[in-house]
């Protein structure tokens, strides 16, 4: 198993060190600074009591919830064991000849096509232009490409692209009959959401698929919750065949149902997280760091020392190198970013190892 794949393993450093877990300094997994909120923990115990019986297979509740929020029916919602096990599922259900995935992007899109036997073909994204992603970009050939994945923010560059700039590419694979993966695990960390989000074109796209999970903005990734939305339900109903039944607790389906019932709680976070980003990149640039420019809780960074997540694990600090993201390498890093102590410990670290 390959441990180094993604960020979030506190466990071996902790290890490494003789701590406990909860005492690294994670920036190498996107969380929410402010950690699980109170209520959603509450609703894990509550829901503890009820552990004898399984799981709603369909997670009615929650999907009913989770409708009212995106303003879709719950018939569009297919729940998942985070946003990972939907995107394997999309791909067991289709199994396409060929993908499509930007580069550099999530690894797991990849992952899941390279499981199947698909061949990947790649929408580079240049370093000189910020790795933004533009329409030019997406006037690819799709020639024997049977499903296509898009990230918006994308990870780890933290890049956006309008509503309006995706719509004639979705226009072009839903003449193609190309099923469209758009994962915006984290819009919520937008404070201009409204004009990224892509499920008012659902309807309009029965080739479209968007991804979302509470993972990110509401601190459950040790939860495993995340949904997708679609209008077409037999895309939906292949997804559901395609992976294991009772796939979503019950503790995960009443922390969800605790999340949604948050009024407010996202807009405050994103609002915090932009103050805290932009004071985050300001301390990364006068350590000589070239920084991308970010809309999402996290950082693109380059460095010139290639082994700067090394240098800070004594310090108790992990950092995500971008080393094996595809259009990246060495020097390469991804911060989250967390509350003002915690991003103040970062820079003081790094201060001291790039000395």
């Amino acid at each position: 198993m390959d441990l180094t794949a993604h960020g979030g393993d506190i466990y071996t450093l902790a290890r490494e060190l003789g701590r406990a877990p909860e005492e690294i300094l994670d920036f190498s997994a996107n969380t929410n600074p402010w950690g699980t909120p109170p209520q959603v923990k509450e609703a894990i115990k509550r829901a503890a009591e009820f552990c004898c019986p399984y799981p709603d297979p369909a997670c009615r509740a929650l999907c009913q919830a989770i409708g009212e929020k995106e303003g879709v029916p719950p018939q569009a919602v297919l729940c998942g064991n985070g946003a990972a096990d939907l995107i394997f599922r999309l791909v067991w259900a289709l199994r396409p000849r060929i993908g499509l995935v930007l580069a550099p992007t999530f690894s797991e899109y990849e992952k899941a096509l390279r499981s199947v036997g698909a061949a990947v073909q790649y929408i580079g994204l240049s370093r000189e232009e910020d790795f933004a992603l533009a329409g030019s970009n997406l006037e690819v050939p799709l020639d024997g490409v049977g499903l296509a994945f898009l990230c918006n923010p994308n990870n780890p560059t933290g890049q956006c692209t309008t509503r309006q700039e995706l719509q004639p590419f979705l226009e072009r694979c839903r003449g193609l009959g190309i099923p469209v993966l758009v994962d915006e695990c984290f819009q919520d960390f937008l404070k201009d959401g409204a004009g990224f989000t892509l499920v008012p074109l659902l309807e309009e796209f029965p080739n479209l698929v968007v991804l979302k999970a509470f993972t990110k903005m509401y601190g459950m990734a040790g939860v495993r919750l995340g949904y997708c939305l679609c209008s077409d339900p037999s895309l939906l109903d292949k997804m559901a065949a395609a992976g294991q039944h009772w796939g979503v607790s019950t503790l995960a389906q009443e922390a969800g149902l605790a999340a949604l019932s948050l009024e407010g709680y996202a807009q405050r976070t994103a609002g915090y997280v932009a103050a805290e980003r932009e004071i985050l990149c300001q301390g990364l640039e006068r350590l000589g760091l070239r920084v991308v420019p970010s809309r999402a809780n996290y950082l693109l960074f380059h460095s010139h020392v290639p082994d700067l997540d090394r240098r800070l694990r004594p310090h108790g600090i992990l950092l995500r190198s971008c080393a094996n993201y595809r259009g990246l390498g060495p020097g390469d890093y991804r911060s989250a970013v967390k509350d003002r102590e915690k991003n103040g410990a970062l820079l003081a670290a790094l201060q001291k190892v790039l000395l």
